[in-house]
């Protein structure tokens, strides 16, 4: 079904929750009035390819979470649920803002960055495109959180009773080139602090890289590596994981999938992209 949406000229406003039970109590969410752009999540792939479900359970988050409006997602490849029919679809005043879509992706992907703008630049309607989800401090709370999940972190809060327990070194791996093991390094630093533990940044695609970080943290007292996807799930790279891992004998966590904390900071990135398009 098509979203059916008109530009605000009200910037949503923040709310804090009633405090909640569970990891994420207190967090903060984004009340979005009536008639707000569009909120679109461009997932790489096909509607009917693995990671669709996904994305659109963070989707849903988005919405009972945090904004209390419709997000939707639109696909990039394929023809069912693409992202151009989706822009399309959306019906708003003529010149006003009608959608923000935020690329689901934790690091630079040139390949899905061009087709967000492309889809972007060729809606009827004016649309935007927000940054993409990472660098930032809850793509180390997913990872932390994913480790765990795997039993290669303690889930604790309070750093100095993080431990790591399964493993004594983290290497967090990334789909794309340098450029993007260089911005993942902020999500490593911010992972390395939640743990107290070494970690390192290698690229999925590099076996040499990969097994680099494995020395590094081997030489700085890691008795066990652990591999953290720096991945959602969609992504082609995910497929490169267990044998990434394999290669420096490693376990690994699965990817971030539908983390409350992704679904977060889609609305975080949202709430800029429009913040900024308004103050034009």
């Amino acid at each position: 079904m098509s979203p059916e949406s008109q530009a605000s000229e009200a910037l949503p406003s923040r709310r804090r929750r009633a405090p909640r039970g569970g990891r994420h109590r207190g967090d903060e969410s984004f009340l979005l009035p009536p008639g707000s752009p569009a909120l679109i999540l461009a997932v790489p792939g096909h509607a009917r390819q693995g990671g669709a479900d996904l994305a659109a359970e963070l989707a849903r988050l988005v919405e009972i979470e945090h904004t209390g409006q419709p997000a939707y997602v639109g696909h990039l490849d394929g023809d069912e649920g693409h992202l151009r029919a989706l822009l399309g679809g959306i019906r708003a005043p003529q010149d006003e803002l009608a959608a923000v879509v935020v690329p689901l992706s934790t690091g630079p992907d040139p390949a899905l960055d061009a087709a967000v703008r492309a889809a972007v630049a060729s809606a009827p309607l004016p649309a935007v495109a927000a940054e993409r989800l990472g660098a930032h401090p809850l793509i180390a709370e997913a990872l932390h959180d994913r480790l765990a999940d795997a039993g290669l972190a303690r889930a604790d809060r309070i750093r100095m009773m993080t431990m790591v327990t399964a493993a004594t070194g983290v290497i967090v791996a990334t789909p794309g080139d340098a450029n993007a093991v260089r911005l993942a390094e902020v999500t490593s630093v911010l992972l390395a602090s939640r743990l107290a533990a070494p970690v390192s940044t290698a690229s999925l695609a590099d076996e040499g890289g990969d097994l680099a970080a494995a020395e590094q943290l081997r030489a700085a007292g890691a008795a066990s590596v652990a591999v953290a996807p720096h991945l959602i799930g969609p992504e082609p790279e995910g497929r490169l994981v267990p044998a990434a891992a394999a290669a420096v004998g490693a376990a690994h966590a699965s990817p971030l999938g539908a983390h409350p904390a992704l679904a977060r900071l889609a609305a975080l990135r949202y709430v800029e992209a429009l913040s900024m398009a308004l103050a034009d």
